[in-house]
Formats: structure tokens, sequence, C-alpha cells
């Protein structure tokens, strides 16, 4: 395999076992492997490292609250549901945690309840209910209503505290409502913070110290000051087309740390002079190539930073403290083959908790104890998985054709050699997002198990790295944005790697958009297409109001970065896939959720009631309950299932 590039990481890659056997395996992985319920859900350390809480599925594949201990490995659970998963876990001090619940056997479309929020002590004591999952009609006792959220712990050892809040507002302008929460007895304390914020950002002391508030197109950044206990704004820019800054933490010591351009291209993390109401010039972590986005790690009791979790080609850390540093590069050598991360005690103590993952492998937890160098499994994700039939993913810039990189993932089938392949062009939605990302992907591993190559562009609009390839995507919607696809799917030709002959474009959402686009545009470039979730029609973006879509991104950030309904119809009309419907006559694969509120139905009734007559390679599906994309393992395997039989069809089987 080809690791990820060693220039921006400084952790490796791939994890190979010396229990498995050599050999490879010929059998495909059964499509249910790649989407069936995981049996972990996760691990978190208590913040002094004696305990960590597990979520673990026993047969019934209910997620079940577990507790063990470090010292020991004594496992015991200590909450469980016949009818629910507890799907997060939460520390609030050495003695306690917090839980939230939800159904992973339902659907989007079937879901009716909140996560709500159940306090307990790690012995499985003295459980109070916080949040209720759904309104009682009549008010209990001390317990919120089901439209509150857990937000954050206080994080000091001694509290039994954590923060919630509660969306208020309007879709034209949200803001929520913060309280502080006493898990043991319930007592409720409002937080005074400005009107209309809905962002917030606590001290070490767990004090409110950043308010963010958004009306209409502009934010504003507030920030009170410990001395006097008055709110002032830091700074107030446009949502859309100004450079502000984002709050990333506050320090031990009170200082405050933002991502921002702050004039360059790429976005980076600087110490913010709070004195004087400027950011500090010279950048704390700089990413060639790569917007920041990770976070700040700092010792309370060293009251100094200590790490930087960060993402480029693919994830890494840099320890600063040299004793960790030591730790990471024991860990790396039991584990040389995957990215290693690792979790600290908030607090002192010799337990770290490790979250390991490559390419091929969906992920492993550890705990390891740094004094006798022992490491223990806590749980695996996706067991069924062999990464023995896993394909390896590697990171490319792939020059367009105005000259404009494109970041880029590739995966060629593992035991193939490499050439002359059917080539899937992957589509992210969004789309203004990174989409591509270093790790295992279930839909990219299903294909390449398949047979069929995967190239996966971040095509201009795309963010992450930096404001040109961001900003060289606005109104480009069916135009320069679908340029880029099609040069991605020319450099895998170029490179060897794709039969030109044996192309298919498929992707969700705005991927789902760019699928009907590409073989509307250049019908010639593409045998077939696969689109789920898709919008056929940017019209609809606007005008539908039962669209989970914000009335600020309607009303500011659509017109702004896909066009202004009145004044770019014609390019909107030019450009939606409904309008252009009857130029379609490629094989189309059309699958959509009745239940989805982000990309509602209508799209797709739409644009099949538009093209079904005079394209008889159209196939069509609806998943009665399912949303913005598939939760159910049955309508997975069903939908994969026609992925497969359909690119066997049009671009031949393997």
């Amino acid at each position: 395999m080809k690791k990820p590039n060693w220039k921006y990481l400084l952790i490796a890659a791939c994890l190979c076992y010396s229990s498995i056997a050599q050999a490879e395996t010929k059998a495909v992985p059964a499509i249910e492997s790649f989407f069936k319920l995981d049996n972990f859900g996760g691990a978190s350390l208590a913040p002094d490292g004696k305990h960590v809480a597990i979520l673990l599925a026993g047969p019934d594949q209910r997620l079940a609250l577990t507790i063990m201990d470090t010292a020991t490995n004594k496992l015991q659970v200590i909450a469980r549901y016949s009818n629910l998963d507890i799907t997060s876990v939460s520390w609030v001090n050495n003695h306690r945690v917090v839980y939230s619940m939800g159904d992973r056997q339902l659907a989007a479309g079937q879901q009716r309840m909140g996560p709500g929020l159940i306090a307990i002590d790690i012995d499985g004591k003295n459980e109070r209910e916080i949040i209720e999952r759904t309104s009682t009609g009549s008010a209990k006792f001390r317990v919120l209503g089901a439209r509150y959220q857990f937000y954050s712990v206080v994080g000091t050892p001694d509290s039994n505290d954590i923060f919630v809040i509660q969306g208020s507002g309007t879709r034209k302008n949200p803001s929520a409502t913060l309280m502080r929460v006493n898990t043991v007895d319930g007592v409720m304390t409002g937080i005074n913070s400005p009107i209309n914020t809905s962002g917030f950002l606590m001290d070490y002391q767990g004090e409110l110290r950043i308010a963010v508030r958004r009306i209409e197109k502009q934010t504003a950044i507030l920030y009170k000051d410990p001395k006097n206990d008055t709110w002032r704004t830091l700074t107030e820019f446009d949502n859309v087309n100004e450079d502000g800054f984002s709050p990333l933490t506050i320090g031990p010591d009170g200082s405050l740390y933002v991502v921002s351009h702050n004039g360059n291209d790429t976005k980076s993390v600087y110490k913010y002079d709070l004195e004087n109401n400027r950011i500090i010039p010279t950048p704390l972590v700089e990413l060639a190539g790569f917007d920041f986005n990770g976070s700040l790690i700092f010792s309370k009791s060293k009251n100094k930073l200590i790490g930087v979790r960060y993402e480029t080609d693919a994830q890494g850390t840099t320890w600063l403290d040299e004793n960790i540093q030591k730790i990471q590069e024991k860990v790396d050598a039991l584990l040389p083959n995957t990215i290693n991360r690792i979790t600290t005690p908030r607090n002192s103590g010799e337990i770290v908790q490790i979250n390991s993952f490559s390419d091929t492998i969906p992920g492993l937890s550890f705990i390891y104890n740094t004094v006798s160098g022992k490491l223990s499994p806590l749980g695996i994700n996706r067991p069924e998985i062999d990464e023995r039939q896993m394909s390896y993913k590697n990171f490319v810039r792939i020059k367009a054709r105005d000259g404009l990189e494109i970041p880029s993932y590739i995966t060629l089938p593992r035991n193939s050699n490499g050439k002359n392949l059917p080539l899937i062009v992957m589509v992210h939605g969004g789309p203004y997002l990174r989409g591509g990302s270093w790790g295992w992907n279930p839909q990219v591993q299903l294909l390449a198990s398949r047979g069929y190559a995967v190239i996966e562009p971040d095509f201009r609009g795309s963010e992450g790295y930096g404001k040109k390839l961001f900003q060289s995507g606005w109104k480009q919607w069916g135009l320069k944005m679908q340029d880029d696809l099609d040069d991605a799917r020319q450099w895998a030709i170029d490179q060897g790697y794709a039969d030109p002959n044996r192309v298919c474009i498929a992707g969700a959402s705005y991927g789902g958009y760019a699928t009907l686009m590409g073989l509307i545009r250049n019908p010639g470039l593409y045998r077939c297409g696969i689109s789920w979730v898709g919008v056929s029609d940017i019209n609809l973006l606007y005008d539908v109001s039962w669209s989970d879509n914000s009335e600020q991104w309607q009303k500011y950030g659509m017109p702004f970065l896909i066009g202004d309904q009145e004044k770019d119809a014609a390019q909107l009309k030019a450009t939606s896939p409904l309008e252009q419907a009857a130029r379609l006559k490629n094989p189309l694969l059309l699958a959509y959720g009745a239940a989805d509120y982000r990309v509602p139905l209508v799209h797709g009734t739409k644009f099949y009631d538009a093209i079904k007559d005079h394209n008889k390679e159209v196939e069509w599906v609806v998943y009665k309950d399912e949303g913005h994309g598939w939760r159910r393992l049955d309508n997975n395997i069903d939908f994969w299932s026609r992925v497969e039989k359909f690119l066997d069809k049009h671009l031949g089987k393997k």
C-alpha cells in the first residue's frame, strides 16, 4: 500500500496482525458486512484514567453502557435497554457519566423521539433523567423537555454539573438558551448570555466566555471579560464574503485561540490579543495546502499547550510534550501500520486510550498502560471486515483544465494490476465542505471489492484546501464544478488506471445533482450514472418550504454561492437537470427517501416523470421511511445490490 504523505503526517497507515494468515482470501465480501450495525459504539476514558466507558452491543444488537476498571479490566454493564441503543456517553467527573439514547434500527422517517439525557454513577446507582426523550404534555420536576440537548460537561474534577442548550429563535435568526444543570439533584441555573446567540465557548473553569451571534448574514463574536463580567464585541463580519474568524478554544490561562485566513489562502490557528482586539499575526499552526481542521490539546496542570490534532491528506497529531511523544512512539511501534490517536487523562494518570484506524480497517480501540507497556483491546468496528480484502486509498492533486489543483483520493482494487479498470467518479455532497478523507469508507470499499476503481475529487467549491479552491466554485453548479469531475476522470485515464469506455458517475445530494448534469452535459464521457437523494432542480432548493435548509442559507448563502433566482435565472435554468431532462439518455439509477427533508422527494418524482418516457434505461426506487441517506440495513442491502447489478450490466463484470 501507499501510505499518507510523510511530509504531512507523523504517524503510519495500515494495520497488520500476526494472527492474520498471509494468504489472500478469494470470496467477495457480502454487501451486508459493509453496512450492518456495529457491535462496538466507541469508548471514552475517565478524567483520571481509572475507568473507561464502553458502548457494546449484545446478541440483540442494542448498544449498552459498560464501565471497565482499567486496573483489573473488570466490566460492569450499568445501563441497557431492550428497545433502544445508548448512542453517546460523556464523563461528568471521575465517578459519574451522562448518556443519550436512540434507535439505530429505525430509518430517519421512523424516528419520533429526541436523544434524551440520563445521568448515572459508574456503579449503576443514582440514576437521574435530565432531559426527557419526548414531551409528556405535563411538566416533570427538574426534568428538561425534549427540545433541550446536551452541550458539554463543565470539566472541573469536583463538579457534577453539565451544560445543556435549547434551540429557539426562527429559521431566519436561530438562537439558543444555555443552562447549567446539576446531574445529581437536577437543580438548573440559567446562564446569562447576549440575546440572539447560538454558539458558546467556556473556559477551563466552566465559565461562559465566548458567544456567537448570527443575524441574517452577519456574524458577531462576543467576549465576556473576566475582569468586569461585561460583554463586548470582538469582531463582526459578513458570513459569506468577508473574512472573520472562528473561536477554537480557550486555554487554561484564559488565552483565546481562533481559526482564520487572516489574509492568506488557507486557514490557520492564531492566538487572539484580547486587550487590543486583534489577531496576533504569526500563526500558531499552519498547514501547507490545507485549512486547519482539528483541535489544540492542553495540560491544565502544566498550564500549557501539549499537542495539536489536525487533518491534511490524513489525520495526524503533533505532540509538544516530550513524555507524550515518547508514548506515541511506543504505541506506533506496537501498532506500526495504523493512525493511532492517543487520548490522555484529563487529570494525570498512567493509562491512555488509543483509537486506531486505516484506509483498510474501520477502527480499533485500546487502552495502553504507560508504565507496564501493556496494550489491552476495548473494541473493534465492523469485525466482519477482513482488511486483506480492502483496498488502499491514496491522496493526489489533479490539475484542472484551467490549472487549478483539485485534491482527490484514488482507490484501486486491491488484487488488480491497477490498469484499464472500470472507474466510478464518486461526487461528494454539500457541496461546500471537504468531501474526501483518508480512512475506511464502506461505499468506496464495496465498489473496490467488486473490481471498480474509485476517484473522489474535491472539486472547486469544496472547503478544507484554501480560499482559492472554495471561491472558484461560487456560482459554478453545472459549469466549472462539473469540469473538475470530467478532468478527474481524464486524469485517471491518462494514468492508465481507467478504461475510458467504462466510466460511471455517482453521488448523493449535490453528488446526485452532479451525476445528472454529468450525463446531460457530456453523455459521451460516462456510460451510466447513479444518483441518490439528488437535487434535480436548483429552483426547488429556493422554493420548497418544507426543506430543512435554514432561511439564512436560502436568503443569503444560496444566492451568493449558487445563484440569484432573478439575476441568474438563465444560468439556473441551463444548469438545472429538470430543465434539461430531455437530453439525458444514458442508463441511470435514481433513488430517494420519502422522508427526506434536505432534498424532498419531489426532486425525484418530477425528474423521473420527465425522463421515464424517453429513457427506458432509467431505474427508480423510493425507500418509504428513509431520509437523506439510508439508515436501515435492509435498505442498504437493497440499494447496493441494485448498484452492483446496475454496474455489472452497464460497465461489465470485473
